[in-house]
């Protein structure tokens, strides 16, 4: 009926939001009745709603009623790749999708660029709809780093996590018995850096950490919930300090990037595949870690994956002391990260007896001499170079472990 409205805007109104209640109400109220351009345009936002309906029914029903195993498509009567077939029933041959505008943004990335926020209607409690409790409006670039630093921390979810991120980049990130220690070791892997920054815990900001977090300058602090005490200090003395509660983890299954003409679709990196597990990896270089240095391994291995490629992250006592990222080039992430690990110490050497992660292999064994030149005590990789071995022996000569995953986080 809407629709059949809609296409009938010659001489019929359709309302369908009620925002335009009012609008209605003058005009009957005056008998002026709406001209041609009112009705073509309500007619517009009616072919909008109906529009977005259908999106969002289809998507659901795409997500909940696959493909029976018993039809075959004509695309897999041919010879296929059987890869290629499974795809197939992943992504649709036409893909919609449906978001609601909730904010206009006073700008985009930048000051001359617009901006909105919409949120998905079949996921009302994401990051986007997350309840503000406190602060100045999100910004574009509040919304990017909140949001990249709240799915960093659930990656080491049941164990408590603080995240301290800048430009989308992690430059702290710790687990910790409580969520200060978290917090104050994430904070002391880069103090310069989390000037500005965004902060995401896993858990209830306490009391404890509002306190510690309170003469940082920080644009935005992001928990699914807070200690009353808790909220009122950091309501109280900083009134321009964004503080959101979100109510679940992240839960997105595919992410989106447009390019010129098009859009990129893909499944979500988490840390979830065989070659995630310790269990799995395979030792190629050193003796065994011990159990402390494998867990402090297993963090390396986590961590790295919210990091921007190439990635190098050095990391001890289960927090991070170095991180290299967003090089073109795996030797310049690895000086970075041994720059930041030891300029930014008071003089200390944080890198000697600490472990190192690569997102991906390393092309040649110069990256790896980095860390292992700097102390690193024990390495994780992907492999697969063809110059593995190479790598591998670096380690052997240097008797440092060198473990390889067999899984890639790149993360552009």
């Amino acid at each position: 009926m809407v629709r059949g409205a809609a296409k009938n805007s010659a001489t019929v109104a359709v309302v369908t939001d009620p925002n335009d209640y009012a609008l209605v109400a003058q005009r009957v109220e005056n008998g002026q009745g709406f001209s041609l351009e009112e009705r073509r345009w309500l007619a517009a936002k009616a072919f909008a709603h109906t529009a977005a309906y259908d999106a969002t029914i289809n998507e659901w029903t795409s997500a909940h009623w696959p493909k029976p195993a018993t039809v075959e498509t004509a695309a897999e009567q041919g010879e296929q790749d059987p890869v290629e077939q499974a795809q197939l029933n992943k992504f649709p041959a036409q893909y919609t999708r449906s978001w609601d505008r909730a904010h206009i943004l006073r700008y985009g990335e930048n000051p001359h660029q617009d901006a909105a926020l919409f949120v998905d209607p079949l996921n009302p409690r994401g990051f986007a709809d997350a309840e503000q409790l406190g602060g100045k409006p999100m910004s574009y670039n509040n919304y990017v780093d909140a949001d990249a630093a709240w799915r960093a921390v659930w990656d080491f979810a049941p164990q408590i996590a603080v995240a301290v991120v800048k430009h989308n980049n992690p430059c702290g990130l710790a687990v910790g018995t409580t969520v200060a220690e978290a917090h104050k070791k994430a904070h002391a892997c880069d103090p310069m850096s989390a000037y500005g920054g965004v902060i995401a815990a896993n858990t209830t900001v306490t009391l404890e950490m509002a306190e510690n977090v309170r003469p940082i300058f920080t644009e935005v602090i992001v928990a699914p919930d807070y200690e009353p005490e808790a909220l009122a200090l950091l309501q109280a003395k900083k009134k321009n300090l964004r503080i959101l509660k979100v109510a679940e983890p992240p839960k997105a299954k595919y992410q989106f990037r447009q390019i010129d003409g098009g859009l990129l679709v893909q499944s979500t990196d988490l840390i979830d595949a065989p070659g995630d597990n310790p269990n799995a990896w395979k030792l190629v270089a050193g003796e065994a870690a011990d159990e402390k240095t494998l867990k402090d391994l297993e963090f390396a291995w986590r961590a790295i994956r919210c990091v921007k490629s190439n990635a190098i992250l050095i990391a001890d006592d289960l927090a991070t002391v170095g991180i290299g990222m967003g090089q073109v080039n795996r030797v310049d992430s690895a000086h970075l990260a041994v720059d930041r690990a030891n300029t930014l110490a008071d003089g200390r050497n944080r890198t000697q007896g600490a472990v190192a992660a690569s997102d991906a292999f390393f092309p040649f064994a110069d990256g790896a001499e980095i860390l292992i030149n700097a102390g690193v005590r024990a390495i994780v990789q992907p492999g697969g170079s063809i110059r593995d071995e190479e790598v591998f022996e670096a380690a052997r000569k240097a008797n440092v472990t060198m473990y390889v995953t067999g899984t890639r986080h790149f993360f552009h």
